[in-house]
């Protein structure tokens, strides 16, 4: 059989400081007369659903809004916005927010266009998506999950306590990225560090695992430099746009690293365990993605090194391991630098390893990790990671 690979993101993407102020003419050029605004109550109480919805108004667009989106977003409220866009009788969807209300967007859509309730979707072979979602428009309030340009969306069942995927498939694909950094300069800077960190995650499991091929890996390292540039900065001075901006960018091509693959251990424990205690995902991954690296760079050498280049290190002289350890090296500093809470600080303890490592285990990302894994592999760097959160 023949293992053709392929790359195809359907999203077109649009930046600049402002953009925002183009949201309404780029709604109607989708063909939308009256689209859903997806958001949740922070976006709303930091004013950012007004400076949409007075763009829609000058424009003389109808909307209605669903503002409810809760972090780590479970099937009801999908469901629940499906029903709403139903019955405002919508035409399109706009996502105003960070990873969370993007998801909850691109699902209501499939939920729009193939009915039935999400769980239905959940990931699988053949694929359950049939149909492209309603003419949608990402808008992101943070530097970092990427989803406007994903062809993913992560839903969490509370029954099971898990996390699951959707997509996998251009049919969940935004039709359109509206980034505009400006959104982001009010961001508090522990959010500011968790989804930065959760961008460079993204660029370095999709670099070094199996899935990896020639364009997303070029995406990937420019986000880590970006990311290794610019989090620092944007972390320390919120109003820097040039840092915003370039973080907005990082954050866009760290998710388009993807395409339509998955990560790695690090996001197969931090989706996981996001399902046991309701965290922040991007400090969660970012806490998470230093003890992973230590784990896999024995399984690929020669792309640790790269990283590290791609992170500022100076390699010269050094012997192959020497610098794909300087790699993992530099993303530990990095997270100290900018804070991430340690996983005690998160909520989580020690004695609830095994079932952490069983259910990461059990994460299809678990496959195509850079070294092979298994069950007390995992016990082995929740290990590390508590031990690191000692110190």
């Amino acid at each position: 059989m023949t293992n053709i690979r392929s790359f195809e993101i359907p999203t077109v993407m649009k930046h600049g400081l402002g953009a925002i102020n183009a949201l309404a003419d780029e709604a109607r050029a989708l063909g939308m007369t009256r689209p859903l605004i997806v958001t949740d109550p922070g976006v709303v109480k930091a004013g950012l659903l007004d400076r949409a919805a007075a763009r829609l108004r000058a424009a003389d667009l109808s909307f209605a809004v669903f503002d409810g989106v809760a972090p780590n977003p479970p099937i009801a409220l999908i469901d629940e916005g499906a029903d709403t866009y139903r019955r405002e009788e919508c035409d399109g969807l706009i996502g105003l927010g960070g990873g969370s209300a993007m998801d909850t967007a691109k699902s209501i859509g499939v939920v729009a266009a193939n009915g039935g309730s999400i769980l239905d979707y959940e990931w699988a072979s053949p694929q359950p998506i049939q149909r492209r979602i309603p003419p949608t428009i990402c808008m992101p309030t943070t530097a970092g999950t990427g989803s406007e340009v994903t062809l993913w969306a992560v839903i969490t069942d509370p029954q099971r306590k898990i996390k699951f995927n959707v997509g996998g498939t251009p049919l969940i694909g935004a039709w359109e990225a509206l980034i505009d950094p400006e959104l982001t300069f009010d961001l508090p800077p522990a959010v500011t560090a968790g989804t930065g960190m959760d961008a460079l995650a993204h660029a370095i499991e999709c670099y070094t695992c199996a899935y990896a091929q020639p364009l997303p890996d070029s995406t990937a390292l420019l986000a880590m430099e970006y990311v290794a540039h610019y989090l620092r900065v944007a972390f320390a001075q919120g109003h820097n746009a040039e840092a915003r901006y370039k973080m907005s960018m990082a954050a866009m091509l760290g998710a388009l690293s993807y395409g339509t693959e998955s990560a790695g251990a690090a996001h197969a424990m931090s989706q996981s365990a996001g399902g046991v205690h309701n965290v922040p995902h991007g400090a969660l991954t970012a806490r998470l993605l230093g003890p992973v690296m230590e784990y896999n760079f024995k399984g690929e050498p020669e792309k640790f090194a790269r990283i590290a280049v791609a992170m500022g290190e100076d390699i010269r002289g050094l012997s192959l391991w020497q610098a794909a350890e300087k790699a993992v090296e530099a993303v530990m500093k990095l997270t100290e630098d900018v804070e991430i809470p340690s996983l005690q600080e998160l909520g989580f303890g020690e004695d609830e390893i095994p079932m952490l490592a069983e259910i990461a285990y059990k994460d299809p990302q678990t496959i195509g990790n850079p070294r092979d894994l298994s069950l007390q592999s995992y016990v082995q760097i929740y290990k590390r990671a508590f031990e690191l959160g000692r110190k």
